[in-house]
């Protein structure tokens, strides 16, 4: 049996974790032969519900599972963590600006990002979910400068997930019929579903699809999803969110098999992106890494959709700018696209 590793979650008594705790503990994260311990984190208010949680693990009496432990601060929570799910986050309260959840969130984010800086494992991986994603892994980042700025990501996998899966129904298709799919950008509205270089069946997407439909019905769609999940069952998307993120960690780690995936990561300026904000792009993963997709070719309606949503992580970076520290270097592992 291998050592066990170290996984961290926050927010832990939330609707998400609820269903990744046990996704973990099954083994669907790193294999059925890898065990786990898992060190959950809550705000004080929620650690009585969090307690059961911790029972209904220990009532599943999972095989994997090492250990639990509870915290109500991240000092202790993250202490040699290997991978960290951060989820739970501020939500946008009635009457609040963007500008102020952005700044609420920069506090929570620069916190655990400080925390695993000091206590976390120096090969440690962080997903961050709790939204808006993208900006808040760029604040736990920039507050982890002995750590690699490549070791925090943002899920855009959830997306990438929907995509995938509305094309594939769209098209009476299974979802493993789809092939390169790409989010941009961030995880908002503004992201830009592209099915340039998708194939389904072998055959480009976008020969099989109506072009209205897509640039009216299709990206939108994927974009509202969850917002139309909000509205159609009166709760978020917590089952499918969990999916996701266990989907983006585990081909992380154990690696995508050649599989272009989406994840929101740390730019370097590749396609004309801000440096340093995180912003989706194509990647595969390999070896414990991940290499963003270069050559890919990008149309005039890609680009405008593209600085778009870059334009929105700019803002979101600059509404917090006076929070960040300096910012560290940035270098991508880059693999040409297979058609470049």
């Amino acid at each position: 049996m291998k050592q066990p590793l170290r996984i961290a979650v926050t927010g832990a008594a939330g609707a998400i974790s609820y269903t990744i705790l046990f996704k973990i503990a099954a083994g669907e994260l790193l294999g059925k032969d890898q065990p786990v311990i898992l060190q959950l984190l809550e705000i004080p208010p929620a650690m009585k519900a969090l307690n059961g949680v911790v029972m209904e693990l220990i009532d599943c009496a999972f095989p994997l599972v090492a250990g639990i432990s509870t915290h109500d601060n991240p000092e202790d929570g993250f202490k040699d963590v290997d991978v960290a799910f951060l989820i739970g986050a501020r939500p946008r309260g009635p009457g609040m600006e963007r500008a102020d959840l952005l700044k609420e969130n920069a506090k929570i984010f620069s916190g655990q990002g400080k925390a695993l800086n000091n206590f976390a494992s120096r090969q440690v991986r962080v997903l961050v979910v709790g939204n808006p994603a993208n900006t808040n892994a760029l604040i736990a980042g920039r507050n982890a400068p002995d750590l690699d700025p490549r070791q925090f990501t943002a899920m855009t996998r959830l997306d990438h997930n929907r995509a995938v899966g509305i094309l594939a129904n769209h098209l009476s298709a299974a979802p493993t019929d789809v092939e390169n799919v790409i989010i941009w950008g961030n995880h908002s509205p503004t992201q830009y579903p592209d099915l340039h270089k998708a194939t389904v069946k072998d055959l480009p997407a976008l020969a099989q699809v109506d072009r209205t439909w897509y640039e009216n019905d299709y990206i939108p769609t994927v974009a509202k999803r969850g917002a139309a999940i909000i509205d159609a069952r009166g709760a978020s998307s917590a089952a499918s969110a969990a999916q996701a993120a266990i989907d983006h960690m585990r081909d992380w780690m154990l690696g995508s098999g050649g599989k272009v995936v989406s994840m929101a990561v740390p730019s370097d300026g590749s396609y004309g992106i801000a440096s340093g904000v995180i912003y989706s792009y194509p990647v595969v993963c390999a070896d414990g890494d991940y290499r963003v997709l270069q050559g890919v070719p990008v149309s005039d309606f890609s680009r405008g959709k593209m600085a778009e949503t870059n334009h929105e992580l700019v803002d979101e970076r600059g509404a917090i700018v006076d929070l960040l520290p300096a910012e560290t270097e940035v270098k991508f592992n880059a693999v040409s696209h297979p058609t470049a």
